[in-house]
């Protein structure tokens, strides 16, 4: 077995995740030094998109640690490590004296199927072009586009909770609110 093929199937080796902030506030991601790219035609990593790279990483490499380098565009080095969570050993089953025997009829239950989103969509203009965008009543964050534009989809139901029906958009940056009533 080689070095490289045994590293591999250890568990215990620790995974090198390089992630460098571009000028345009993109990110470079590397994993063990081979490029980790987003999915194919999706926008590319932003700083946003922490959580769900390291998030990404780690489901691929179960029980392993990782040390995330972000190399910020001034050089300051921030690191941080992702350990695996212990799962508790599952407990031994009872055992079962052999002149027990034990008779249950089991009726088929139906389980009742999750209720569908119903989305609405609220815009607001003026916020800094990729700003985070808090989305009030806060249940989500969104981030604009290009064009300074932020766009949010809501699942109604959250709505049935707020007697108003207000939903409000705040630019973390540029401190820019939109408030709108949706019907």
């Amino acid at each position: 077995m080689s070095k490289r093929t045994r590293a591999k199937a250890d568990t215990s080796v620790m995974v090198m995740v390089r992630m460098v902030v571009q000028d345009d506030g993109t990110l470079h991601v590397t994993v063990d030094g081979a490029p980790y790219l987003p999915v194919e035609f999706a926008p590319p990593w932003r700083r946003a998109s922490y959580p769900h790279i390291v998030d990404a990483i780690s489901d691929g490499r179960p029980g392993q640690t990782l040390r995330v380098d972000v190399i910020e565009t001034d050089g300051r080095v921030v690191t941080d490590f992702r350990v695996p969570r212990r799962t508790a050993p599952a407990p031994a089953p009872a055992p079962v004296l052999a002149q027990q025997h034990v008779s249950r009829t089991v009726e088929a239950q139906t389980v009742p199927a999750p209720a569908r989103p119903r989305l609405a969509e609220f815009a607001g203009s003026g916020f800094v072009p990729g700003e985070d965008v808090a989305v009030a009543i806060v249940i989500a964050h969104t981030e604009t586009s290009p064009d300074g534009i932020s766009r949010t989809l809501i699942d109604a139901r959250y709505l049935d909770h707020a007697p108003t029906r207000e939903v409000i958009l705040l630019g973390r940056i540029s401190g820019t609110i939109c408030i709108g009533q949706l019907t």
